[in-house]
């Protein structure tokens, strides 16, 4: 017990003369006696750990002894050894910025504390040296989330520990103080959004939207940003889409990422974005295979589609209308059949509206129209009558057995009533409310498509362009509170479905096809446990091994 009091005393001493002493270079002793501490008491190294740092920049030559002895403080079986060894973290580069990256670095590897209180020390401190030069430690943060490949092999466990909770680092402590943080704005704006763009090669679709949203609320990227500045976005998007690279039709993640990304930069070609690289790979390297895609491939691609066409140039209208249109010739049959995907007819046909009211006369060679807008590219001395009469059976067969549906639909909803009103278990109920919702859904997708068929009879029909017909999927509930944004990383609410992949409608079951489920389980959060986005099956990006902690 003596010596153990004889100890704190000694640090006690030298730590009064170093901070009495006008030219402290000159008590190399007093600070060689306080790194030796650490082989002392759990008192002595928790005195140690505060004086260390706190002398550092006084002693360059004992650089590489104080701090190897410090990260032993971080190591220490003692809790309050640990703590106090992190809050003194960021004294080492308060006045010698040099080791700014290297501290940084230590504290990312530390968010994986178990402790509450050691966790909340590393995000304090961490804070903390963000504000003394938040360029340099971001550059360092982000370095813990780059790709495995540059990185030793060690722990490939440990190493996705570290990464992950130097995301949620970023998203919860960082991104929320932007404006706090980023300044001057504009410069820091830009080397943030560098920093993002270096480090997007290997996330999953959870961790790409969290950056994504991020981006998309830094006044860079702004409503006044100019058209350059969107593009920016928009090509960063394709980035993750591998639009470079030839599809191919067994590559499920290929079309996934696809058609997540294609409905991610919706917004942006709302804001005058060009889609022309999206939709040129859709229509040279996706069309062509397009019968051998998974069926609830098909019509997740044909809904983001859907609504893309709202957006496309009149150049991308020309190039996608033949493909568009071959491919509605074979969902509206000739023949009446039992079975008809009426989701995906309610897609083209939305898709050709918006498509042809962009480029009219080019439905002539493809229809049998005629459009007259003095273009050579009218056509209009070549004989179509074929395509034309070909194309309004098919319209004909199609409104015939729309209205025959919606009658069914129409009686099953009013039998789904009574068989409600009589249920009495709760799990009844609930299949019954889902099958009657469904049917809704379909009900709006027949009505659609006979909404969509009329104007096409004529030779010179008027095509939609505009917003007025709503896409059956597009109405939702509103919700009963205020609309609250659900948090990058947290799991969306699951859309409901009625249990079929291709959403078609068979024997009177409606299936009008619910908004996106691709995007509510490739969005799933950050931190979900079961990883369903991310790396337990890595079904977004691949990733090779990873390294464990290497504080030294």
């Amino acid at each position: 017990m003596a010596d153990a009091t004889d100890d704190i005393e000694k640090l006690y001493e030298f730590g009064e003369r170093l901070n009495d002493a006008k030219d402290k270079s000159q008590h190399r002793q007093d600070y060689e006696g306080i790194i030796a501490a650490a082989n002392g008491t759990v008192k002595a190294k928790q005195l140690a750990a505060q004086l260390i740092p706190k002398f550092f920049k006084f002693f360059p030559q004992l650089e590489a002894q104080a701090l190897d002895e410090h990260l032993n403080f971080i190591e220490d079986d003692q809790l309050g050894v640990r703590v106090q060894a992190i809050r003194g973290l960021p004294l080492f580069c308060k006045d010698t910025p040099e080791h700014l990256s290297k501290v940084v670095d230590i504290l990312g590897q530390l968010l994986v504390a178990g402790e509450n209180v050691e966790r909340d020390a590393v995000h304090k401190a961490l804070m903390t040296v963000l504000r003394q030069d938040v360029k340099t430690s971001l550059t360092a943060l982000f370095k813990r989330i780059g790709s495995i490949e540059d990185r030793s092999v060690e722990d490939l466990g440990t190493w996705e520990s570290i990464r992950e909770k130097v995301l949620l680092f970023l998203r919860d402590k960082v991104f929320p103080l932007k404006t706090e943080l980023l300044k001057p704005q504009e410069l820091m704006e830009r080397h943030i959004t560098t920093l993002v763009k270096q480090n997007l090669q290997d996330v999953t679709a959870a961790e790409f939207k969290m950056f994504m949203d991020f981006l998309k609320s830094l006044s860079l990227f702004g409503h006044n940003a100019p058209a350059e500045r969107i593009q920016e976005l928009v090509e960063i998007i394709e980035g993750q889409a591998d639009l470079d690279a030839q599809f191919d039709v067994s590559d499920a993640d290929h079309i996934k990422r696809f058609i997540l990304c294609l409905s991610m930069a919706f917004p942006f070609f709302k804001r005058g974005a060009s889609g022309s690289k999206c939709l040129n790979y859709l229509n040279k390297q996706i069309m062509p295979v397009f019968d051998k895609l998974p069926e609830q491939s098909k019509l997740d691609l044909l809904k983001n589609l859907a609504e893309y066409s709202l957006y496309a140039t009149t150049q991308d209208s020309r190039q996608l209308l033949p493909s568009v249109v071959q491919l509605l010739k074979k969902y509206m049959v000739r023949r009446k059949i039992e079975e008809i995907n009426y989701t995906c007819i309610e897609c083209l046909l939305y898709t050709f509206h918006h498509l042809a009211h962009k480029t009219p006369n080019a439905t002539n060679s493809l229809c049998g129209y005629k459009i007259v807008t003095g273009q050579p590219s009218d056509r209009l001395g070549e004989d179509f009558s074929e395509k034309y009469k070909d194309f309004n059976e098919r319209l004909s067969t199609v409104e015939d057995l729309a209205r025959a549906m919606i009658k069914k639909l129409t009686q099953g909803m009013a039998d789904q009533n009574k068989t409600l009103a009589a249920a009495k278990a709760d799990e009844e109920k609930d299949k019954i409310k889902t099958q009657k919702q469904n049917a809704a859904f379909a009900l709006r997708a027949c009505n659609n498509i006979l909404s969509m068929t009329q104007p096409l009879h004529t030779k010179t029909p008027k095509f939609i362009g505009d917003q007025k017909v709503n896409l059956s999927w597009k109405e939702v509930a509103k919700p009963s509170g205020p609309t609250t944004a659900v948090a990058a990383g947290q799991k969306r609410p699951a859309a409901t479905t009625n249990g079929s992949s291709s959403n078609t409608i068979k024997k009177g079951r409606g299936a009008g096809g619910m908004q996106h489920q691709l995007v509510n389980k490739a969005f799933a959060g950050i931190n979900d446990g079961g990883r369903s986005s991310g790396r337990g099956g890595r079904s977004w990006r691949g990733r090779g091994r990873g390294q464990g902690r290497s504080y030294r």
